[in-house]
């Protein structure tokens, strides 16, 4: 019960500062569950984060798999409806307030800064996510070549997972 308990505090938390969604959230994830409670070690979080982005579906699915790895099926509910419904409530009551003062001069800047916000945590979780999936040369190279690619191509990041897959699954990486 106090693992739930503990799952509940933790995602309700994380929940209510999600701006950008739960992947801006990564690096925060990682440390509470990594470092701050010990659940799992940066690998076993690398890889449910890399399970959570293979399936169709939220980028939300990381924090019911860290419940299911946790503490099963109840893990798993607790953990999302923590990190789901406090900031549903407080969208809803801001999206209220948010148009009450639609057309001030000032919501404007808040809104730019919002956004300033959103990349440099998206960009924190990639760089903790490289960090952590850097276990070799050949993934370092992978995971820098892959930031580049998807930076100056268009190419479908799912060509990229596969070819990731594939050096794995021939032992390169």
């Amino acid at each position: 019960m106090n693992v739930l308990i503990d799952l509940g505090l933790l995602f309700g938390k994380i929940g209510l500062v999600a701006v950008g969604g739960v992947i801006a959230l990564i690096p925060e994830i990682q440390r509470d569950v990594v470092e701050v409670h010990g659940w799992m070690d940066v690998h076993t979080f690398a890889t449910l984060f890399t399970i959570a982005q293979a399936v169709p579906g939220p980028n939300l699915l990381l924090v019911t798999l860290i419940g299911w790895y946790m503490d099963g099926a109840m893990g798993a509910f607790v953990a999302t409806t923590a990190l789901v419904l406090p900031p549903a409530i407080l969208a809803y009551v801001l999206g209220q307030t948010w148009q009450r003062l639609r057309g001030k001069s000032w919501l404007k800047p808040v809104q730019a800064g919002l956004n300033a916000v959103t990349i440099g945590l998206i960009a924190s979780a990639g760089i903790l996510l490289i960090r952590a999936s850097a276990v070799s040369p050949v993934a370092i190279i992978l995971s820098v070549g892959t930031v580049v690619v998807l930076m100056r191509t268009k190419l479908h990041p799912m060509w990229l997972l596969a070819g990731g897959a594939a050096l794995g699954a021939i032992g390169l990486v």
